[in-house]
């Protein structure tokens, strides 16, 4: 198993930036890909990002594509979204996950663990 924490939420301005973190601890954090997702009030949880095992390979969802970044670092067990040129519509509780498959995956259902979340609310 593998325990998720997010940080770094908060309220920012429409147009400034935000540095997402996600601590793991427990299982090696290695042998998984992971993803991040959000959900605004009354609505589905969205894919944002996915990071392959050893962070050769990303993705995005199409709403973030340009703005957002992902990264990892597998020696302090952690991996980083930094969010550029913020827009109210980002507004959402933002969820890391943990995935052991071996196929890349936007799906939710497909991802093992999941953290708490964090807020990120950005006013216009």
């Amino acid at each position: 198993q593998v325990q998720l924490k997010e940080s770094g939420g908060g309220l920012v301005q429409a147009g400034g930036s935000l540095r997402l973190s996600c601590a793991a601890s427990g299982d090696t954090f290695s042998t998984y890909a992971m993803g991040w997702f959000r959900q605004a009030p009354g609505k589905e949880r969205e894919f944002v990002s996915r990071i392959s095992k050893g962070g050769a390979a990303t993705r995005y969802g199409d709403s973030v594509k340009g703005r957002f970044t992902i990264a990892r670092d597998n020696a302090e067990n952690k991996v980083i979204l930094q969010m550029n040129i913020l827009k109210p519509e980002d507004t959402a509780v933002y969820y890391c996950a943990a995935d052991s498959g071996a196929v890349s995956t936007t799906r939710s259902e497909e991802y093992d663990y999941w953290g708490q979340g964090t807020q990120v609310t950005v006013s216009s």
